[in-house]
This record gives C-alpha cells, sequence and structure tokens, in this order.
C-alpha cells in the first residue's frame, strides 16, 4: 500500500510538473494562414526585437529580426505579390519595400541597405526627377511583380536602426493596420516564460490621474519558473476606486534581449477586469503608449509599469476587456483574490497571486487643484497671457488636466523670458500651438526666430505678426532663441585637386548647431547629383556614376538648416 501511496505521489508531481512547463493557448481575433509566409532571410530567424514591444514613442509594429550583426545579408520577398510601395526615408525605416499579397496581407522590409536592380532603378529616377535623396513611391500593381523567395535586396542599418537588423511587418492590406508576423508561423524559439518584476497600486479615489496620484511599488518573488507571489505576505489594503499595473517583460533565451509579452490578464476572483492582447496595432493611435504606460513613472525612472486600466482620452484598442476603464472599485468589504496571467506569442505563461483587502469604511476622496485652470480633454482649451498663448484641440490631451503655468526670468541668449507649460510629466497624445511674444528681438533677426525648451532642445517654429509660435506634442519650459549659425561641412576624403580614382564615392560629415539639417544638394559640373545621409551619424556620400567621364571636375555641396543658414563646401577633384 505504501509502495502504491509513493508511485500516485510520484505521478500527481509528474503531471503537476507537465502542467506547469504546458504551453498554454493565447487569444486571437481571427485565424492566420499557417505556412503562407516564409522566413525573409537565409538564415535562422533570431529575435532582437518583437511585435507590441513598449518603445520610447510608440508600440514596436513589427519583428526585428538579427543579420548575425552584418549589413548585406540577401533579403527575398516572403511570399508571392507585387511591391506596392517603395520609400527611402532621412531616419525612420530608412530603405524599405512594401509587397501586397493575393490573400489580403502586406508585408513590409525596414532598414534596408540596398534595393535589388529593378528596384534601384526606379528608385533613383525618382530621385533625380525630384532633385531629393527621399522620396515615398506607390507602384502600381503590374510594375514590380515578385514571386516567394525572390531577391528584393539586401539587410542593412539604414534610416533610424541602432544596429544592423531585419524590421519586418505583417500588415492588413486595406486597413494597413500590422499585425503580429508570428502569427503567421513565422516563430522565435522561445521556451522561455514571460518575467514579472513588479507591480504597481494606484489611489484612483481623486479626480485626475497624474504624477500627484498616490502609488505604491510592490515587489514580487518567484516561487518556481513563471510562478510568483508578492514579496509580501499580507493582503494589499484598498480603500474605494484603485488601479493596477505590471512591469513585465519576455526573453527567448536566458541573457537575450528583452521583448514584449503577448498578452496582459487580470483576474479578480477569477473574473477578467482587464485583458491587454498585443495582435494588432494602429499606427494613428501607437503614440498612445504614452497614455497606456504611466509616463510620469517612467519619465522619472526609466521604468515602464503597464496599467491595467485606460485613460479616458486613449484611442488605442488594445484593451480587449476592460469593463470600468477608470479603475476597479469593489462592492464587498472582503479579502478578494488576484491573478495576472501574462503570455508570450509562444504561449509561455507566467502567473502572480496576491489577495487584496477592500476596506469600503476607509475612503479617501480629498483633492486639492494646483493648477490656474482645468482643462478638458473632449474640449478645446485656450490660456492666454499677455506674453504667452496656448491653444489646445480637442483629443490632444489623454485626461483632464489640471494645468500649471509660471514664467522664470530669461535664460542666456534669449529673446523672452522661460515659459513654463505645465510639465514634462504629462504625456499629450497630438501636438497644441505655444505662441510666446519676444522682447526685444531685432528685426533682422526676426526670420532667425524659434522655441527652444529646456528638456528637449529645439522645438522649431517661426516668427509671424509679432509672436514665435510652433505646434509641439510637449509640455515643459520654452522660450525664444535664434539660429543665425550655418551648418558645418567636414570632407572626409576630399580635398581640392585631389585624385579620386581609386574611390567609389565622397564622404562629408555634416552637422548643425539649433535648428536642425533642412535640405543638402550636390554638384558635379554644376549637375545635380544624389547626396545619401545618414543622420544619426551625420554622414553624407555621394557614390560616383560609372559614366563620369576621366579628367578633372568640380564638385559644389550646399547645406542649409532650418532657418535657411547656408553652408557651401567647393572642391575640385580628379577622376
Amino acid at each position: 500500500m505504501r509502495k502504491k501511496t509513493g508511485y500516485l505521489v510520484l505521478l500527481l508531481l509528474l503531471l503537476s510538473s507537465l502542467s506547469i512547463g504546458q504551453k498554454k493557448e493565447i487569444i486571437t481575433s481571427r485565424n492566420y494562414p499557417q505556412g503562407y509566409f516564409r522566413n525573409p532571410l537565409t538564415i535562422a530567424m533570431d529575435a532582437s526585437g518583437t511585435f507590441g514591444e513598449l518603445r520610447s514613442t510608440h508600440f514596436h509594429a513589427g519583428d526585428d529580426y538579427r543579420t548575425q550583426q552584418r549589413v548585406g545579408l540577401p533579403l527575398h520577398a516572403a511570399a508571392e505579390g507585387y511591391v506596392s510601395r517603395v520609400r527611402v526615408q532621412i531616419g525612420g525605416g530608412g530603405n524599405s519595400v512594401y509587397i501586397d499579397h493575393p490573400n489580403g496581407y502586406s508585408t513590409v522590409y525596414l532598414h534596408m541597405d540596398d534595393f535589388n536592380e529593378v528596384l534601384t532603378n526606379i528608385i533613383r529616377a525618382e530621385q533625380y526627377k525630384q532633385q531629393r535623396l527621399d522620396v515615398d513611391l506607390i507602384l502600381n500593381r503590374n510594375q514590380v511583380v515578385v514571386s516567394r523567395g525572390m531577391l528584393i535586396g539586401h539587410a542593412g542599418n539604414s534610416g533610424g536602426s541602432g544596429g544592423p537588423h531585419l524590421h519586418f511587418e505583417i500588415r492588413d492590406t486595406k486597413s494597413q493596420h500590422p499585425l503580429n508576423p508570428q502569427l503567421f508561423g513565422l516563430k522565435f524559439k522561445d521556451n522561455f516564460k514571460p518575467i514579472i518584476n513588479g507591480i504597481m497600486l494606484y489611489d484612483l479615489n481623486v479626480p485626475l490621474f497624474n504624477e500627484h496620484t498616490p502609488r505604491k511599488s510592490l515587489s514580487v518573488k518567484a516561487s518556481q519558473t513563471g510562478i510568483y507571489t508578492l514579496a509580501q505576505a499580507s493582503p494589499i489594503a484598498v480603500n474605494g476606486r484603485f488601479g493596477l499595473g505590471i512591469n513585465t517583460v519576455d526573453r527567448h533565451r536566458s541573457g537575450g534581449f528583452q521583448n514584449g509579452v503577448y498578452s496582459i490578464e487580470l483576474l479578480i476572483d477569477e473574473k477578467p477586469v482587464s485583458t491587454v492582447v498585443f495582435e494588432e496595432l494602429d499606427f494613428n493611435t501607437s503614440r498612445g503608449i504614452h497614455s497606456y504606460i504611466d509616463y510620469s513613472h517612467w519619465k522619472k525612472t526609466k521604468v515602464k509599469i503597464q496599467k491595467s486600466f485606460k485613460d479616458p482620452g486613449n484611442p488605442i484598442e488594445i484593451f480587449k476587456t476592460l469593463p470600468n476603464t477608470r479603475g476597479i472599485e469593489l462592492q464587498e468589504q472582503k479579502v478578494y483574490d488576484v491573478k495576472y496571467i501574462v503570455k508570450d506569442v509562444a504561449g509561455n505563461t507566467s502567473e502572480l497571486n496576491f489577495k487584496i483587502d477592500n476596506k469600503i469604511n476607509n475612503r479617501t476622496t480629498d483633492h486639492k487643484f494646483r493648477g490656474l485652470q482645468l482643462l478638458k480633454f473632449d474640449k478645446t482649451n485656450s490660456f492666454e497671457r499677455s506674453d504667452v498663448k496656448v491653444n489646445i484641440p480637442q483629443k490632444v490631451l489623454y485626461d483632464d488636466l489640471d494645468f500649471e503655468y509660471s514664467a522664470a526670468s530669461a535664460p542666456a541668449n534669449s529673446y523672452s523670458q522661460l515659459h513654463k507649460i505645465h510639465n514634462n510629466l504629462t504625456p499629450i497624445f497630438q501636438a497644441y500651438n505655444l505662441a510666446i511674444k519676444p522682447t526685444s528681438l531685432p528685426l533682422h533677426l526676426e526670420g532667425k526666430a524659434l522655441l527652444a525648451s529646456v528638456e528637449n532642445g529645439a522645438e522649431g517654429g517661426a516668427f509671424e505678426n509679432g509672436w514665435v509660435s510652433v505646434n509641439t506634442r510637449n509640455f515643459g519650459s520654452f522660450y525664444i532663441v535664434v539660429d543665425t549659425i550655418a551648418p558645418v561641412i567636414t570632407p572626409r576624403n576630399l580635398s581640392s585637386g585631389k585624385n579620386v580614382s581609386a574611390q567609389r564615392k565622397i564622404d562629408f560629415t555634416i552637422a548643425d548647431n539649433l535648428s536642425g539639417i533642412q535640405s543638402f544638394d550636390g554638384y558635379i559640373d554644376d549637375k545635380w547629383v544624389l547626396m545619401e545621409y545618414d543622420s544619426k551619424n551625420r554622414h553624407l556620400w555621394h557614390t560616383f556614376d560609372p559614366s563620369l567621364t576621366k579628367g578633372t571636375h568640380t564638385f559644389k555641396l550646399i547645406v542649409k538648416d532650418w532657418k535657411d543658414n547656408q553652408k557651401v563646401y567647393q572642391a575640385s577633384f580628379i577622376k
């Protein structure tokens, strides 16, 4: 009998361990074709970034494929279709190709090093026609047809890329909404469960959620892989309306990159109160990430807490369950069971279980407004003084705003007071207009005036009708400056009279001290030539056309900033 009991205990332990290790079903809203799309690279898929990952200004809309830290790996069409769009962008996605497929989906390939010959010829013709580097072309259905596996170019590091990789997206062709590529079977090897680093408790009894909202950070501990509890043994005491947020990431392997999770479910007594799923995104609302996370906490600590409640002006649609957008208010005075379930797209699952003790008779509702004016998120708002004007349209704010303003003495070399427009701990969805009246701005400098902020440097803008104004998506401390200094051009491998017969290209470094680079134009023998630009490295170059004749030629480079300050570099060379 004792022997049978031992076998039974062993069997139960084995079944329990298998249950813990099993991958669980993930939440999806549609069926996805499997095997239709191939790996666009010829090396094994390995992720440095994943869909839905929390970036600084947006949700990541694709998967980032590692390219062994190399530029130039062949890049292939993931399925048959036609090239619907091809783009060269300064910053952003850099060189990119868009392919529409007959099954209703599109694939997108960003940060490419170059295009295949057909696409290169199309791009070059348009660049010379427009006499500019950055072009965005919509192609017709029969212009560039591709087969599955056809070479479309090579992976690279162009645009805003932080290192060689392929950013790959799959979109719904009709809506252009990006979808999680791993749902189509293009999965990275992943047997690691998401990591839960902690949670945040918010007292939401006050009418506004902002940087002053009472918060309490709660530590967690892992009892076993994927199973977490709070570090404190006692239940969390709440009183009235409250909210929860979670700090969680995913990894595909030990010591690997921190990636985004697929879903976050919050349950109280087994009833869902919040479900977030990173299945589909919308570029038009992706900036809503600033409202989805605890923005002020991130600005102070660089830790991203994903809130399980939603600000009323946040248009994101990643919440699949959210009965009460403004938080949780429990009805009974008792101890509730609370569970967070976090999954990656492979179904690896982690859970955090804890208890909440609801104290109905201990609610705090006192709130003191600190600002000068209450701005409504669903209304047009304005604020005006003799030397500053703020106009905020509808759908700019995520929530009502207890608006604060103050002025301070002028910073050095400025032409206005320092105007503190609320604070930089409050996120904004869209741009508002800010106008500041200058003090003692000479007439000849009016065209050179712009706004700058203590937090972000140059904000841009222009002088008009006695004011310097800009459309900005930042709050902070603003003032007027002028930009009278031309950009700097530093040749890397060219000097006047140099023989460049052994060179494929000529290279330059360009930089501007304030308003930023607006344009650059190169000329050989007074004819416009294409200059290519990597803004993150301030690298500008021209690749010689094979048709350039031997002999002596003249080269001229003109670089302008956004205040039309211009620098000209000229040199002769021998080819």
